[in-house]
């Protein structure tokens, strides 16, 4: 016992894990006790900040995609993080089930149906429930959760994976700062942004699993007519949280490793189910035509703004997913950065930008499309279902298809370990961070960090403040939007700087004079 808590304060980064633990404690007790307060406050900064701000929310994102695509493309690309000699850690399927599994794989499940009929039912452009609707439905789905989400996660995984694997600075956003302001990330800025990234993480990850356990609980009662309660919701929590904390002490190499690999395999069997059992043919259109559709109208959807588009549509759905991607960029960014050394920087944003972007193309022209071609034909109650409860959309469309028991219960079994795969990537990105950017910190730091996070979700879901600390967590948009725009800035400079070195980079060179 001495050796685990000596190890757990060897490790510790005191102002970051302090300043972390006291802020989560304030605004969860602020969430607990003031609940409806604090979301109606909450909501109106996050309205402000999208009504103030949008315009650079878009030009950020865009800005972003386009800087992805000009590094993949230029001299730089060849670059191996970790150093020229550096190996993968991890096989290309490996890595690949792992990114998805922490970037979007609980999202594709539960709005691979619920976004393309909410869409065709309330279309931003076209006539409700039209050919036109449904053209409309699918474009806003894969524009929402194509390029662009994953853009962002590069700009701060590749920068925080190069300064950490070639420069040896902590695996922590810190490190983004250190050719602007050099050795003094260690200090209070330094601190700082940890801090930020830290409480925003827990704070994503925490509501997002408080919300899980009523989206589990609906798809249990669509199931076995399991009801709606409070209690049942903890129990959900408590078996997640228990999962996950063993799967981070078990480690990358083992518990998230395998848990991803898995629940991979359980998305994989469900999407052919629905490729075969369902329209194959109109599936396999949709997913060609969708993508001409995608290419041909992306560029005047990534600047639709203000004037130029429905304003209270706009901040519902584009302006609320780039918020949402954007707070949710130090999670995932710091996870995609700790799995991939040995990548080089080409590989590493085709990885994370095209494969992903793909993979969800045509889940949601398998199961977007499927749940469109049933409505249209009036079968079913999958846009009733979706708009009364997102959560029963996806088993709305499996009810009207074979072996509804079989296939609704590898779904819920899809969306339970989705969530305990976030859970646990979330944990062990808090853990790098507040222990000084340790890429394996100590297993009691990890169960600390694991734990908080299910009292979290336990606590906020009890006393009806999910939704405010959700919203809480988004207003970190903005601030983390000109982070990620600096720390681009600061990769181009150190590339430059270490193009020009003969020799191994070294740390000093890229700092600022």
């Amino acid at each position: 016992m001495k050796h685990l808590i000596k190890d757990f304060r060897e490790t510790m980064n005191p102002p970051v894990f302090l300043g972390s633990a006291g802020l989560i404690v304030l605004f969860v007790l602020y969430g607990v006790f003031f609940s409806g307060q604090a979301e109606t406050q909450f909501s109106r900064a996050q309205g402000w900040l999208i009504d103030s701000f949008g315009w650079f929310y878009v030009l950020a994102a865009s800005g972003m995609l386009g800087f992805v695509i000009w590094l993949g493309l230029s001299r730089f690309g060849e670059i191996r993080l970790g150093g020229d000699s550096a190996k993968p850690e991890f096989g290309r399927l490996t890595w690949f089930t792992m990114l998805m599994a922490a970037g979007m794989g609980i999202g594709l499940v539960f709005f691979g149906v619920a976004e393309p009929i909410l869409h065709y039912t309330s279309p931003l452009d076209a006539e409700p429930r039209s050919e036109e609707a449904v053209r409309e439905a699918l474009f806003h789905s894969y524009f929402h959760w194509g390029l662009h989400p994953w853009a962002i996660y590069i700009c701060m995984a590749l920068p925080l994976a190069y300064f950490h694997f070639r420069h040896d600075l902590p695996l922590a956003p810190r490190s983004l700062l250190y050719p602007l302001i050099g050795e003094r990330i260690h200090g209070w800025i330094g601190h700082i942004v940890d801090i930020i990234a830290t409480v925003g993480t827990l704070f994503g990850v925490g509501t997002s699993l408080g919300l899980g356990a009523m989206q589990i609980n609906a798809g249990l009662g669509a199931l076995t007519g399991l009801g709606m309660s409070l209690p049942v919701q903890l129990v959900i929590i408590a078996i997640i949280t228990g999962v996950a904390t063993i799967s981070v002490v078990s480690g990358l190499h083992v518990g998230i490793r395998r848990l991803s690999e898995f629940n991979i395999g359980v998305g994989a069997v469900l999407l052919a189910f629905v490729l075969v059992a369902g329209p194959t043919i109109h599936i396999l259109e949709t997913f060609t035509a969708g993508i001409g559709t995608y290419l041909s109208d992306v560029v005047n959807a990534s600047f639709r703004v203000g004037p130029a588009s429905d304003p209270d549509w706009q901040a519902d759905w584009t302006l609320f997913y780039w918020v949402w991607w954007i707070s949710w960029s130090p999670f995932v960014g710091i996870f995609a950065a700790r799995i991939s050394r040995g990548r080089t920087i080409r590989e590493m944003i085709a990885g994370m930008l095209l494969a992903p972007t793909l993979l969800g193309f045509f889940w949601f022209a398998a199961f977007g499309g499927t749940a469109l071609s049933l409505e249209s034909a009036g079968a079913g109650r999958i846009a009733e279902m979706s708009m009364e409860d997102e959560a029963l959309s996806l088993y709305a469309m499996l009810a009207e298809m074979p072996l509804f028991m079989v296939t609704s219960a590898l779904a819920t079994l899809a969306i339970v370990v989705f969530f305990i795969t976030s859970s646990d990537s979330g944990s062990l990105v808090d853990v790098m961070v507040t222990s000084g950017g340790h890429p394996n910190p100590p297993a009691p730091y990890r169960v600390f960090w694991c734990v908080t996070e299910g009292v979290v979700a336990m606590s906020l879901l009890s006393a009806g403040g999910l939704i405010a600390m959700r919203t809480a967590s988004l207003t970190s948009a903005l601030p983390l939007t000109v982070f990620l725009l600096v720390a681009c800035i600061g990769l181009v400079r150190a590339l430059r700087i270490d193009a020009e070195m003969s020799g191994p980079p070294h740390r000093a060179e890229i700092a600022p004079d």
